[in-house]
């Protein structure tokens, strides 16, 4: 069986901007965070396909840089 390998760039379409206060931050779409949270209670339960380790690392990817992007905003909105 050979695994794909999932791009975040592939997941764009699930990228949204959310109004929270007065930032702008980077969010999932309602359907890409319920899919990660099926995907990691499945890796809790240590039932992930191969398929899927590629899916929840290209996920978790982009969560990662979200979390850095939304933290730079904080940042520069904090310092004005």
């Amino acid at each position: 069986m050979v695994t794909t390998l999932n791009k975040p760039s592939s997941l764009i379409h699930e990228i949204r901007i959310e109004k929270v206060g007065n930032w702008d931050l980077f969010k999932f779409s309602e359907s890409l965070q319920l899919r990660m949270e099926t995907l990691l209670e499945k890796k809790k339960a240590d039932q992930l396909t191969p398929d899927e380790v590629a899916e929840l690392d290209a996920i978790g990817e982009l969560d990662r840089i979200f979390t850095h992007i939304n933290a730079m905003l904080a940042a520069q909105h904090a310092n004005q």
